[in-house]
């Protein structure tokens, strides 16, 4: 696999899924390497709220040509 397939595949999920498992396991790692986050850390970084207000997503939606004229 030549260098643009590879850096196609990491950048593009619907070209890497088209590949074979063969050439998904002949992939080099991302150079930027593998990104996990625990549960933890992200609810400390959300303060514990992992959803939007309920009252906040209605008025959104229900109120959206507000913000976005014709």
């Amino acid at each position: 696999m030549n260098r643009v397939d590879i850096v196609r595949a990491w950048k593009d999920p619907l070209y890497r899924a088209s590949l074979t498992a063969d050439e998904r396991d002949r992939l080099p790692g991302h150079p930027s390497g593998l990104m996990e986050i625990e549960d933890e850390l992200l609810k400390s970084v959300a303060a514990g709220a992992l959803t939007t207000a309920l009252k906040c997503t209605e008025s959104s939606f229900n109120n959206f040509r507000s913000c976005c004229p014709k």
